[in-house]
């Protein structure tokens, strides 16, 4: 398991790096993130939330109440997004103990890659949606704050 890291800690500001190289290491960081998400236990999980400055995040939005179904995203950008929003409750594993009411659009179109560098395009909506946002977020070197607004 990796060790998360926690509100304060200056990586969790950082705009993370591109992937560049697609390899047994990525795959091993992306291995252990899993580990640790699931152990925290959270639904996703940003590298930057292991110390590791790079665009990469894991979600499992389904294994607490179904059947597990991983995802993994590199290097991913929002193609597009709803402009409706909904305000929702949103907890972190950087900022244990609190939670916060925050605005996520619907719905969100993303692109990224996999561990073998293959470009995805899909839509995510509900929970998914919010989730992908919100480890988006972490690797845009931003945190939920108790105001609700994204520093």
């Amino acid at each position: 398991m990796l060790e998360l890291r926690f509100e304060g800690d200056p990586v969790l500001l950082e705009t993370a790096a591109p992937v560049q190289q697609f390899d047994e290491e990525l795959a091993g960081l992306v291995r252990d993130m899993f580990e640790t998400m699931y152990a925290a236990p959270g639904r996703g999980l940003a590298a930057p939330q292991v110390g590791v400055s790079t665009r990469v995040f894991v979600v499992d939005t389904d294994w607490k109440d179904a059947d597990p179904a991983p995802m993994i995203f590199i290097n991913p950008e929002i193609a597009n997004q709803s402009e409706d929003k909904a305000v929702g409750t949103e907890a972190c594993l950087s900022i244990p103990g609190k939670s916060f009411d925050v605005s996520r659009p619907l719905w969100v179109e993303l692109r990224w890659q996999d561990l073998d560098g293959v470009a995805h395009h899909g839509r995510f909506e509900a929970v998914q949606a919010i989730c992908i946002c919100h480890e988006l977020d972490h690797l845009n070197g931003l945190l939920v704050t108790e105001t609700g607004v994204l520093q």
